[in-house]
């Protein structure tokens, strides 16, 4: 499958921080890829490049055969781009951005988009007046007006409730299908998961792991332990061999461990000397929810 994006050793500091740390990957034609991690990753930072908005300190990008900060006008032709946050006047009305917007390009597909995104009904509203997922909903459209090859998402569902949420997915499921290659950020697991085929980790700058959210899953084992006990205590469990993290609510504990079985052994080691009762002991296999706190651990205590 086309490669439409490569990225190279790719670095960027700010002053004596090292915002992104020699990253590469590629993004293949008409995948959704995401690039996810905690804030202050250089998530952003790394979209911000291959957008062309920030010039990199070192490495190279290619972005459908371009270079992004030296071919900025030739590629925004063929990009869109998404923000965390897009400038559109309080008062301006629905219509009268989408008309703003289309004016900018030779060809464009409003009609579609209106009826795509059901901004039918909003089209005489005020931009102050919509709701959060209305104003993902008008962005995405001015962001894919001219049907660009590649569209850039950073934070697609932030601030969203959790119904608005999924109708932004099925809405970039849509995009996909028509053809356009998306690239997005997120700190939401369960979006990654929903969301994308393949995707890049990164912490502290540095890409951790990339793959797609299964085989991310079944080649780093992210395994956890969950029961039930008013008698244990955090502080005794956390101390444990491999355990990696420990959260705790109603007396339920679920523990993240390296090694669940070196783990499962000390605690009934513990607890068969302390005659302490564990109730619904189970094995479990995490998530990527899990794979990403487990990452964020390790580079805590880095």
């Amino acid at each position: 499958m086309e490669d439409v994006i490569i990225v190279d050793q790719l670095s960027k500091s700010y002053g004596s921080t090292q915002a992104v740390n020699s990253i590469s990957f590629s993004v293949r034609k008409g995948e959704i890829f995401g690039i996810i991690g905690p804030n202050g990753a250089g998530k952003t930072t790394t979209i911000e490049m291959l957008e062309g908005i920030r010039k990199p300190d070192g490495g190279a990008i290619s972005v459908l055969g371009l270079t992004p900060h030296k071919q900025l006008r030739e590629l925004n032709k063929r990009i869109g781009v998404q923000f965390q946050a897009t400038a559109i006047q309080k008062k301006m009305k629905v219509k009268e951005a989408l008309d703003l917007f289309s004016s900018f390009y030779k060809t464009n597909q409003k009609d579609h988009l209106i009826a795509l995104l059901g901004l039918h009904e909003k089209l005489n509203a005020n931009f102050e007046d919509l709701s959060g997922g209305w104003k993902q909903r008008l962005t995405l459209a001015l962001a894919t007006l001219h049907k660009p090859e590649i569209l850039f998402l950073d934070e697609p569902s932030m601030g969203l409730d959790p119904h608005a949420r999924r109708e932004m997915w099925k809405l970039i499921h849509v995009l996909k299908e028509e053809g356009c290659t998306i690239v997005l950020t997120t700190h939401y697991m369960e979006e990654a998961e929903k969301l994308c085929d393949r995707v890049a980790m990164i912490y502290g700058g540095r890409l951790k792991a990339l793959d797609t959210p299964e085989n991310l899953l079944n080649e780093i084992p992210v395994h956890y332990l969950s029961f039930e006990s008013k008698e244990l205590e955090y502080d005794f469990l956390i101390s444990l061999p491999s355990v990696v993290n420990v959260d705790v609510e109603n007396h339920t504990f679920k523990l993240l461990s390296d090694d669940q079985q070196e783990t499962a052994y000390y605690i009934f080691k513990y607890c068969h000397e302390n005659n302490i009762l564990l109730r619904n002991f189970r094995f479990e296999k995490g998530s990527l929810d899990d794979l990403f706190v487990h990452f964020l651990e390790k580079e805590q205590t880095a």
